[in-house]
């Protein structure tokens, strides 16, 4: 996931999103979430520094990630939020732009927006500009 050279802080799944699934709603979890299927909301990761999220290739996120970590190989339609670190890897499209500490771009990866460097990590858990939303809090609904 990280590069060879590097301590991985967290690397275990806690929750998937199967590649046949498509959640409409925002998705809340904290540790480590990977994505194979569609989520169609934002997804937040919540009062965790060491949280990661991993997007295969066939994952699609259309809407804000929030996260500490994220590790990319699919497609994300919204801004990118990152109090830690950015890998993207070489099937990575992201149409909008990127908050990051620190930033990893493999070759074929694509950034639509603008790279944004945030120095340090948020101690709050909140990324920059995060806004408390109360019209999307209804929960998820796993379309078939």
């Amino acid at each position: 996931m990280f590069s060879k050279g590097n301590k991985r802080k967290n690397t275990k799944i806690d929750s998937l999103v199967g590649q046949h699934t498509e959640i409409q709603g925002d998705v809340r979890y904290s540790g480590g979430l990977h994505i194979d299927g569609k989520v169609k909301g934002n997804v937040i990761a919540q009062g965790d520094d060491k949280s990661v999220l991993s997007v295969s290739d066939e994952g699609i996120i259309e809407g804000d990630v929030r996260v500490a970590n994220i590790i990319l190989n699919g497609q994300v339609i919204g801004n990118v939020y990152a109090t830690e670190r950015v890998e993207l890897a070489p099937n990575a499209r992201v149409t909008g732009n990127v908050y990051y500490n620190l930033i990893e771009m493999a070759m074929g990866s694509e950034v639509n927006g603008n790279l944004v460097h945030q120095a340090g990590s948020a101690s709050s858990g909140e990324t920059p500009d995060q806004t408390k939303s109360d019209e999307n809090d209804s929960p998820a609904q796993i379309m078939p």
